[in-house]
C-alpha cells in the first residue's frame, strides 16, 4: 500500500506545464536517481512533458545531503541563467530550492515544483513562491494496510490484487488549497 510514484511524476509534470505553458529549461534535484521513486517520478515528469517546449537540461544528485542539495541549486542558477524551472523529487529539496533561489533573488523568476509537505515547502506555495507540490498520503497508507490485513485475517483477499499493489493516489497542492491541507494536516497529526 503506497504511492504510485510514475502517477505522481506526471502530477508534478502538469505543475511544471501550469508554471511554464510557453515551455522552458528546467533542472531536477534528488537525493540518489537510483532509487527506484526517484526513478519513477522522473518518469513520470517525462511522461507529462513529453512533446512540449520543456526540456530537462539536468538531473542533480546530492547523496541525501541537504547542504549539497541547496549548493547544486545555487550552482546552476549561475551556471545556467536561463533555467525557467526548478523541480525537487524529494521531500528536502522543495526547501533547498527555495532557499537558494530567494539567496540568488529570483523568486517568481523561476518556477519552483516540488514534492511532499514539508512546512517550508507549503509555507512556500502559500506564498506564491513555489507552482507547487505533489504530496503523498501516509495516514492512508497505515489505514488502508490495517483494513486489508483485518478482512486477509478474516479469510477474505479480495482486496488484494494480483499485482499486490494498492496505490493511493497523490493529491497536488496549489496556492489555493494549501490552507485546506494543512489544516487536515493538522488534524491528521493530533495537533
Amino acid at each position: 500500500v503506497g504511492t504510485d510514484n510514475v502517477a505522481a511524476g506526471r502530477q508534478a509534470g502538469e505543475l511544471i506545464k501550469e508554471g511554464l505553458p510557453q515551455g522552458g529549461r528546467i533542472a531536477l534535484f534528488v537525493g540518489k536517481l537510483d532509487a527506484r521513486n526517484a526513478q519513477e517520478r522522473l518518469q513520470g515528469i517525462k511522461d507529462a512533458t513529453a512533446g512540449t517546449k520543456i526540456e530537462i537540461i539536468d538531473v542533480r544528485t546530492d547523496d541525501t545531503d541537504q547542504v549539497r542539495a541547496k549548493a547544486n541549486v545555487a550552482e546552476m542558477l549561475v551556471s545556467h541563467p536561463d533555467l525557467a524551472a526548478l523541480v525537487g523529487l524529494w521531500s528536502y529539496n522543495g526547501p533547498a530550492i527555495l532557499n537558494a533561489v530567494r539567496d540568488a533573488g529570483k523568486i517568481g523568476q523561476v518556477k519552483i515544483i516540488a514534492f511532499d509537505e514539508d512546512d517550508e515547502t507549503l509555507t512556500g506555495v502559500k506564498a506564491g513562491a513555489i507552482v507547487g507540490t505533489v504530496v503523498q498520503q501516509p495516514f492512508e497508507f497505515g489505514y488502508q494496510s490495517v483494513k486489508l490485513l483485518e478482512r486477509a485475517l478474516k479469510g477474505d483477499h479480495s482486496g488484494i490484487p494480483a499485482s499486490r499493489q494498492v496505490f493511493i493516489p497523490t493529491m497536488v497542492i496549489r496556492q489555493n488549497n494549501v490552507d485546506e491541507f494543512r489544516t487536515k494536516l493538522t488534524q491528521l497529526r493530533g495537533r
